[in-house]
This record gives C-alpha cells, sequence and structure tokens, in this order.
C-alpha cells in the first residue's frame, strides 16, 4: 500500500472528486477535461521505437538506428511540456498523489490509438513501475511511478508489480543533468529480484515514461 506523507484520507476523497479540470480550471468530472486533453494530448507522428516527433511516423529515427535501445516500442502521450511538465511535478513532489489517476487516464487513451494504429504491437503482459531509493520513498511518501502503474494496469486489465525491479543504489536527481550524463547517473541504478522475476518471464513488454530510466532498467530485466 503506498504512503501518502502530505494527503490525509478525507484530502485524497476530496481532491479526486473535485469538479475542476487541473490545467484550465473549467468543470469537469475527470481531473484533465476533454478540451484539454484533444489540445495537449493530440496524436502526432512519432518514431516508434522513442517517441521522437517526426515529420512522419516510422519505426525508426536516426538516433535510434545509431544507438541499440533495449526497449523495442515506446508509447508517449505528449512532449515534456506544458501543461504535463506542471501536473508530472506536482504528482512527484507536490503530493499530488491523486492526479496518477488522470495521468493514467490520458497514457491508456495513448496506448490504445498506438494499437490501433500498428497491429504489429503486441499488448504488455505486465507493467514495471521504475523504484524509487528508500530515501526518495520516504520523502515523497509514496512511488509516482507505481501509482501511475496501478491505475493504468487496472484500466486495462494487467498485471503490475512494484517489487519485481528494485533500486541498487541511489542516484542524483536528473533534472540538470545532460543526455550522457543521465545515462552515467543510471548506470547500475536497478536489478530484477532474483527471487521473483523469474516466475514472471520479465524479457519484454514496459511503457517507458523516461527513456534512460526504461533503457537501463531494461537491460536489468534482460540480466536475467
Amino acid at each position: 500500500m503506498s504512503l501518502l506523507s502530505s494527503l490525509s484520507v478525507a484530502d485524497y476523497a476530496v481532491q479526486a472528486l473535485a469538479g475542476r479540470c487541473e490545467v484550465c480550471r473549467s468543470w469537469s468530472r475527470d481531473r484533465l477535461c476533454t478540451a484539454c486533453r484533444t489540445e495537449f494530448a493530440a496524436p502526432m507522428p512519432r518514431c516508434r521505437r522513442c517517441a521522437l516527433p517526426l515529420p512522419r511516423s516510422e519505426p525508426s529515427c536516426g538516433e535510434c538506428l545509431r544507438k541499440a535501445f533495449s526497449f523495442t516500442h515506446c508509447v508517449t502521450v505528449a512532449d515534456y511540456a506544458h501543461p504535463w511538465d506542471r501536473l508530472i511535478t506536482r504528482l512527484k513532489f507536490n503530493g499530488r498523489a491523486e492526479l496518477a489517476v488522470a495521468l493514467a487516464s490520458v497514457l491508456d487513451q495513448a496506448v490504445t490509438r498506438a494499437m490501433l494504429v500498428d497491429d504489429t504491437l503486441p499488448s504488455p503482459a505486465l507493467l514495471l513501475p521504475v523504484p524509487l531509493s528508500e530515501s526518495r520513498l520516504c520523502e515523497r511518501g509514496y512511488n509516482q511511478a507505481w501509482e501511475l502503474a496501478r491505475h493504468l494496469a487496472r484500466t486495462r486489465g494487467l498485471a503490475a508489480r512494484p517489487d519485481l525491479l528494485l533500486r541498487w543504489r541511489d542516484t542524483a536527481h536528473q533534472t540538470h543533468l545532460n543526455l550522457a550524463e543521465r545515462e552515467r547517473n543510471l548506470r547500475q541504478a536497478f536489478v530484477a529480484d532474483p527471487r521473483r522475476a523469474h516466475r514472471h518471464q520479465l524479457r519484454g513488454r514496459e511503457r517507458r515514461v523516461d527513456g534512460g530510466r526504461a533503457h537501463r532498467a531494461r537491460r536489468d530485466v534482460r540480466g536475467l
């Protein structure tokens, strides 16, 4: 069960039932209204492997052809820009765990669209959230990746496990690091728990939130 550091059960329920869109503040049944979903999460051509925006949808972009990633397909809602950067910051650092419901919903829509466009894309068998270090978990009170994964799994009828991938060591914050520094920062950060992972055949089908983390986590899973 997730711990909520700054939200009481009553606060969580009130905020989850509130009727204003988190972006435009208009009245809405959901945290993200239909108009904002349409405007800010509109489908666009992307590389099917890393989700980089392209003039037209392609199996691989130039970067993917030059550099071998550990994952074979990536589904994304939108680029990390307004309003998603603000919403994700609130989810991660401001105790707004209830935002995971709305964010998981738009991710579910993106997965559905991707599977309609590409009928070779297999349905994921298992969702694995990127684990937090013990210190970060104590600091935030919950793992935002697990909040997203468990809501998405419930919507799509999938299995989700927060205990199969372990955080082997703590890492520095990535906010001000460039790509090469992020890759070095994440080396040997994750390990698949050998006591449990072999039972679940962890060899494919995860959803990417952060490219470097997904790449490193995927490599660690393949190492079993």
